[in-house]
């Protein structure tokens, strides 16, 4: 955003340096990025459980930099925190980042732009130098540090409280990143502070630091050049140079202002350093820069979720059907409604306006840029990862694996795990309910390898019979693939059950959750499933993604499905060594926009609540069934007693096709045809039925309308 917040000492880039959302959102990224970061909570939610004693927080962070003598240590007796001996040097730590704990079990990791990242067990570039990334490019760009450091470190309790004030006042215990930043800022006014209207905070007590020296975490002296010294995070030179430039900032105000608790409303909240203390208006012509007129959510999809997964927050539909432009058309005249929802879901406005914004703010490929943009997509490319890791329950993001769809998906299992492990006479179960795209995958790789399928078959009411595939099962069962609710009759299969019978035989199992994700809560550990699918369509997110979850230990061992960029480590005409997953399965360039779409799909259903909609669904199933069942010559196909909202019939002597059409003039949308699940149809006697399907937005009273147009129609 170059010229945003320009200054009148600096231009170009060197403006852009200052841009304090710049500089916390370089923090966040290198506070990500540190070697043992892991033990910081990830949400809000998690700080609960952190230590917040200020005791507790400096036993656990307090360490000596290696590079601060002890004759740069300046002591002072009056001070109740310094103790009258340096303590001696500690042992040159592991990595440079003084303030993190020692480890012996990993490697230090380079300080490198996040882009560079996907997952904590995923590194995308070969740079181990860390020369190419956007903290390097500030660095060459940063004008020189004033050579006169006097009195860095002479700090005094009045000074440093409004540091410990912040710290006891809500940051988590645990952030070793905030903690050395807020701290070194602290010293740091100290020094600077001599022209600034007086405060009046508390002394903090002499028993708070009677067994901890807080000297031990005075970050070593700063460089007089325009790098940083060794060791030295680059996130605090810039918050001192930034200080130097301004003025020294008010930490308490600094930091409420950057919480967004400034007055201007539709303003980004950027940090406010005002010159004096009656100063607080980011207009106020005494402000070194302006904020920008932003949306109302800057970096929205850098929002951590903020309630845990299916926690519901109430259901009303008639505010929900305002949140879905296309319901509010007319069709023929008449107000459009969407029964065809197992085809496709509509997307409510906060999936539509994510995606737009996507490509109208961040648009960039992911991963290997040096530049804002692609860490911005990055972010949310694997922000949106963690939303699914959570939504369905998976233990890691490694995981997750992004597909164009639930078909793609299957295929990818059924190619990979398929082609490996699966030998001749080798038997493979499916149910007579499954969509084709879970059929015909299974038979390609059956005919190639030498496999067998079996069948499970249902009763008169679409319901698996599980005696019988109890029967099916035997030593020589591999896999076992299974819908978890059919698209053609709605019916919802007993997958838990069936699963542990297959476990009994060592047996991998797939689930394709493209029908009841949207429905019913998933979650893929307790269930077991060793893989899952599902398509982002089917829940209200774009066209063309969606996503194959699998077990670590079998994704490991499975060769990649497409070979490309983006699924490898090092590419030699002699040999090449594939990623980990879940790169190792996404080769060339996702669907970045698409995947974000998914994640803000996955926060409005999570918004809702699962429950809710399955609740609300359920009842309007019921009401769908038994107002159609009253209408004479219409017969329903499918009449489980635990089933999604699908209402598949057929009218006599009218074929489906007419009926859709007819449908349609009155503004109501079906699907009708086969529905990509011949064999079960089959099963009940027909080549297709009329397919009314249901989601949260539709009411009784379209059913109403539905069921008055069919009874027209009969009566023609």
């Amino acid at each position: 955003m170059p010229g945003q917040y320009d200054h009148p000492s600096t231009t170009g880039i060197e403006s852009e340096a200052f841009n304090p959302v710049f500089i916390a959102q370089l923090a966040s990224r290198l506070f990500n990025e540190l070697p043992e970061a892991g033990s910081v909570p990830k949400y809000e939610t998690d700080a609960a459980g952190a230590p917040s004693s200020l005791v507790s927080t400096l036993r656990d962070k307090a360490t000596m930099p290696t590079d601060l003598q002890a004759d740069d240590v300046v002591g002072d007796s009056s001070l109740p925190y310094l103790s009258e001996q340096i303590p001696e040097i500690p042992e040159t730590p592991e990595h440079d980042f003084y303030f993190l704990p020692k480890t012996r079990e990993k490697e230090p990791a380079p300080l490198e732009h996040h882009a560079n990242k996907l997952t904590e067990q995923q590194n995308y570039s070969d740079n181990r130098q860390g020369d190419n990334g956007l903290d390097q490019f500030i660095r060459r760009s940063l004008p020189p540090r004033p050579e006169n450091t006097k009195g860095y470190s002479e700090a005094n309790p009045e000074n440093i409280t409004p540091f410990f004030t912040m710290l006891n006042g809500g940051l988590p215990a645990e952030d070793d990143f905030s903690f050395g930043l807020l701290y070194s800022a602290a010293q740091h006014q100290a020094a600077t502070s001599g022209d600034q209207p007086e405060t009046s905070p508390q002394i903090p007590s002499t028993e708070a630091f009677s067994t901890h020296q807080v000297q031990e975490q005075l970050p070593e002296l700063p460089a007089s050049t325009g790098e940083p010294a060794e060791g030295q995070c680059y996130a605090e030179k810039l918050y001192r140079t930034f200080a130097e430039q301004q003025g020294s900032p008010d930490l308490e105000r600094f930091f409420h202002s950057f919480r967004g608790l400034h007055e201007s409303p539709g303003k980004a909240p950027a940090p406010v350093w005002p010159s004096d203390k009656n100063t607080m208006r980011p207009e106020s012509s005494h402000l070194p820069f302006s904020a920008p007129e932003t949306p109302a959510e800057p970096y929205y999809f850098l929002r951590a979720p903020k309630q845990p997964i299916h926690q519901p927050e109430g259901f009303d539909v008639a505010t929900i059907r305002k949140d879905f432009p296309v319901l509010q058309q007319n069709i023929h005249g008449k107000r459009l409604v969407w029964f065809d929802n197992a085809a496709t879901t509509q997307k409510p406005l906060s999936v539509i306006n994510a995606v737009a914004q996507f490509y109208a703010t961040d648009n960039s490929n992911i991963h290997r840029g040096a530049h804002t943009l692609a860490a911005r997509a990055t972010d949310a490319y694997e922000g949106a990862r963690e939303k699914i890791r959570q939504f369905i329950g998976a233990a890691s993001t490694s995981e997750i694996i992004y597909v164009r769809g639930t078909t793609e998906g299957i295929n990818l299992v059924a190619q990979s795990w398929g082609r490996k492990f699966l030998q001749p006479g080798d038997e493979i179960i499916l149910s007579i309910l499954e969509h084709h795209a879970n059929i015909v995958p299974w038979q390609m790789v059956a005919q190639e390898r030498g496999a067998r399928i079996k069948v499970v078959p249902v009763n008169d009411r679409g319901e698996v019979i599980l005696e019988e595939y109890t029967k099916l099962l035997g030593p020589r069962t591999r896999f076992v693939s299974l819908t978890q609710a059919s698209n053609g009759l709605g019916t919802i299969l007993p997958i838990r059950e069936m699963i542990q019978l297959a476990k009994r035989f060592d047996t991998k199992v797939l689930i394709d959750g493209a029908q009841s994700v949207a429905h019913i809560p998933v979650n893929v550990q307790d269930l077991d499933a060793d893989f899952f699918v599902f398509s982002g369509h089917k829940i209200f997110a774009p066209t063309g993604i969606g996503v194959l979850y699998g077990k670590r230990e079998l994704l490991d061992i499975m060769p990649p499905w497409q070979g490309g960029g983006n699924m490898i480590k090092d590419v030699r005409f002699e040999e090449t060594i594939y990623n980990e997953p879940p790169a190792k399965f996404e080769a060339g360039t996702p669907s970045i926009g698409d995947a974000i779409g998914l994640g803000a799909a996955l926060d409005y259903v999570r918004k809702i609540g699962l429950e809710n909609i399955a609740h609300y669904e359920h009842e309007l199933t019921e009401y769908g069934t038994e107002r159609l069942t009253r209408i004479p010559g219409l017969r329903l196909i499918g009449t489980a007693r635990n089933k999604v909202g699908v209402l598949s019939f057929v009218l006599n002597n009218l074929p489906n096709e007419e009926v859709g059409k007819l449908l349609d003039r009155e503004g109501i949308a079906v699907r009708t045809g086969h529905h990509c699940t011949q064999p079960s149809l089959r099963r009940f006697g027909v080549e297709g039925t009329v397919r009314p399907s249901l989601a949260f937005y539709n009411t009784k009273e379209e059913i109403d309308r539905l069921a008055d147009v069919i009874n027209h129609i009969q009566r023609r």
